[in-house]
Formats: C-alpha cells, sequence, structure tokens
C-alpha cells in the first residue's frame, strides 16, 4: 500500500493559515464536516517541484497534506486543496490552501493595527521538504 503523498514542513515554526475568503473557494468546503479553507504562506528552495507533486497527486485521484508540527510540538496534517509558487529574492515562497476543520481554526484578532502577538519567532522562512 503506497504511502498518502505529502509536503512536510522540516523546520522553522508551525505555519500561520489565514482564513481564505476568495469565491472559487467555496466548492472546496463542502463535506459532511464543517470546515474553512485557510491559507498559508512557507518560504522554499523548490516551489515548482511542489507544486507539481500537488498536481500529480491530484491527476491520479489521491489527496496530498501538509505535515507540520503545531504548536505543542505535536506532528499534524491538513489536506491541501489548492498550491501556488510566486519568487522572491531569497527563493520561493509556496501558498497551500488546506481544508482546516471547525475544532482546529484558531481566530486572532487585530484590534486597531495593534499586534498582539508579540512573538518575534514566529516568521514565515520554515523549509520545507516533500515526500
Amino acid at each position: 500500500m503506497n504511502e498518502q503523498p505529502k509536503i512536510t514542513i522540516i523546520e522553522g515554526p508551525p505555519p500561520t493559515f489565514e482564513a481564505a475568503t476568495e469565491a472559487w473557494l467555496l466548492g472546496l468546503t463542502e463535506g459532511l464536516a464543517l470546515s474553512q479553507v485557510a491559507v498559508c504562506r512557507v518560504r522554499t528552495a523548490n516551489g515548482p517541484q511542489l507544486v507539481e507533486r500537488c498536481y500529480r497527486a491530484w491527476r491520479d485521484g489521491q489527496s496530498i497534506s501538509l505535515e507540520y508540527r503545531a504548536e505543542d510540538g505535536l506532528a499534524q496534517q491538513a489536506p491541501i486543496v489548492a498550491a501556488r509558487w510566486t519568487e522572491v529574492p531569497d527563493g520561493h515562497v509556496l501558498l497551500l490552501w488546506v481544508r482546516l476543520e471547525e475544532a482546529e481554526i484558531e481566530v486572532d484578532l487585530d484590534f486597531g493595527g495593534e499586534d498582539l502577538d508579540d512573538d518575534p519567532d514566529r516568521s514565515q522562512d520554515g523549509g520545507l521538504e516533500s515526500r
């Protein structure tokens, strides 16, 4: 039996997921469980290869997941529903739209532009590896 394809964050902080509200995502949230599509951005050296890995899995009728360590250090997975990469001066940024169940969603509130998250180590510089 083949292991499900995944993209694994191998270093850096846990990804930050942002609510995705684009109209084209509405069909991706349908299902038996309440879910929300969120987007995360992660730096990588091989964006085109990782996006191609997603496309191959979907073409073959398979799902593909993002594997990462949560704040508590436990391994988590989220199904990837869309992927794109963009080039930046330091390499590539991988944009992954993932499906999160309602229980996994945490809301950060921004009151008047004041940054309530004082953790300077929460950057999006984590490395990615595909398996």
